[in-house]
């Protein structure tokens, strides 16, 4: 017996020193791969983030204060002031890479998309959002958007006549003096469009109002979800030790809603079929496009942007009680209209970080060497990360007063180049499916709010902060933590 277990001790060890020796053969044959594809290539060495402590330990504590602040995007901008454009993170052990260049978030998202996929986010989501056009690559993701392309191409004028009738049900629900928190009323507004998009009339047979209320259980459970994913995405490959009752419980919640959703859509509409899984993620991605309220108070916190969008609106479909429902005709001749909105959504694009993970071995085009202008090497398994909300904010893109909200900067031929310099709707062949939905119901939602409320203005009790300075929360998508509070005031 004794000779048998040394046999297996020695046995073992040679396992283990064979499997050793085989590891540092790959290690060694990967890495010169990779310095002769750098060396063909270009590539110069990107610069290192502003880490000070091992694994950038010290960053990874700053981020969960700031979000514990509510200030994570704050966090974003101070890395990236101090650490470059593009530069190499090393965190627990992982190496990735981070940019805010054009040139290379083009690259990721279009001309070399083949080469990326979701890396870990299918992980980190999957138990609340399932296996959807959210989390998927390939022929999986391929078959999703198929499957919900026509949600957007077709019916569009019913569409929009569920657009007014939502809207009318939020402007039913604004208090006698005026004063109210926008914020609960866009998740809502955008709630019950998107609800319809996914099962259309048989919506009219539900009764969605006591689940999308501030206080719904659904409502809670799923800003809780989202909270939870968005922190285990900052933990890289350590996501699974964020998994807790409270997490489960809100997924569990989640699920039944959506589940009986479907359930009770099926039994309307025999042809309207809605994948479970599909509705998960098909709920977010029309969520995180139109539910932030932010256009209204930036609008009440810049009065002369309001006069010159009251005096379109009033030119094109009448201002007061009596006006006529702004027509799509009407909305698209609301030129400064468009602006508006453009400029809200530079500041505060709904998914302002995200990220892909490079299949093979590849390159971005820019971030190497001294001046940041040398194409750089992405090892295969490499995560590219990429904040469009701070790229929105670079001054050599948007000039000097690119921290302000200046809806003019859009006029003439000042940013008729920016090409992947703005980027509210992601880009490439994974380009949001509802953004021209998104588009017209924030226009029809922010004509009609001017037309009957064009003296609005933020409420007294209102902090005056500046723009990006102000508590957000950041899930999945960007929120005011402190809500929307305005007055609307219809003189």
């Amino acid at each position: 017996m004794k000779d048998y277990v040394e046999l297996l001790i020695k046995g073992a060890l040679v396992f283990a020193e064979f499997s050793l020796i085989w590891h540092l053969l790959r290690r060694y044959q990967t890495s010169q791969f990779e310095r002769k594809f750098a060396l063909e290539k270009g590539c110069e060495p990107l610069r290192p983030w502003s880490a000070k402590w091992p694994m950038g330990l010290d960053l990874l504590v700053k981020v969960f204060q700031y979000a514990r602040e509510e200030r994570v995007l704050r966090f974003f901008v101070d890395v990236v002031g101090d650490s470059g454009n593009t530069f190499e993170q090393r965190l627990l052990g992982v190496t990735g890479i981070d940019t805010i260049d054009p040139e290379n978030i083009e690259a990721i998202l279009s001309t070399d998309f083949a080469n990326y996929t979701l890396g870990l986010r299918p992980a980190h989501f999957k138990p609340l959002l399932g296996s959807g056009i959210f989390t998927q690559d390939g022929d999986a993701w391929k078959h999703s958007r198929q499957l919900l392309r026509p949600q957007f191409a077709s019916n569009r004028r019913q569409n929009f006549e569920q657009i007014q009738r939502c809207v009318q049900g939020i402007i039913n629900n604004i208090p006698e003096n005026g004063v109210v928190d926008l914020q609960p009323l866009c998740f809502k507004l955008t709630f019950s469009t998107t609800m319809f998009l996914l099962f259309g009339d048989a919506v009219e047979a539900m009764n969605w109002g006591k689940v999308v209320g501030q206080k719904s259980r659904f409502s809670a459970a799923f800003n809780l979800g989202q909270d939870y994913l968005a922190s285990r995405g900052r933990l890289g490959d350590l996501y699974w030790l964020i998994n807790d009752r409270k997490f489960r419980e809100a997924c569990r919640v989640c699920h039944e809603f959506v589940d009986g959703a479907v359930a009770d859509a099926l039994e309307d509409s025999d042809d309207k079929r809605v994948e479970k899984e599909e509705s998960y993620v098909f709920i977010q991605a029309l969520l995180q496009q139109t539910r932030d309220p932010k256009r209204s108070r930036l609008l009440a916190r810049h009065p002369h942007v309001l006069s010159r969008l009251r005096e379109e609106v009033a030119e094109h479909a009448g201002i007061g009680p009596e006006a006529k429902l702004p027509t799509r005709d009407q909305l698209k001749k609301m030129t400064y209209l468009g602006l508006v909105i453009k400029e809200v959504l530079r500041l505060y694009p709904s998914v302002p970080v995200n990220s892909r993970s490079a299949i093979k071995t590849t390159t971005l085009p820019v971030g190497g060497g001294p001046d940041g202008r040398a194409p750089v090497l992405v090892p295969a398994g490499t995560a590219v990360g990429y904040c469009v909300y701070v790229m929105h904010r670079r001054k050599d893109l948007y000039g000097e007063d690119a921290d302000e909200f200046r809806p003019e900067r859009w006029e003439g031929d000042n940013l008729k180049d920016i090409g992947w310099g703005y980027l509210p709707f992601n880009g490439g062949p994974r380009v949001c499916l509802g953004q021209e939905f998104a588009l017209l119901e924030v226009s029809y939602t922010l004509a009609r709010f001017v037309q009957l409320f064009p003296g609005m203005k933020v409420s007294d009790n209102e902090p005056d902060v500046r723009i990006g300075e102000e508590r957000q929360t950041l899930t999945l998508v960007v929120g005011c933590a402190e809500g929307c509070n305005v007055s609307l005031r219809g003189d």
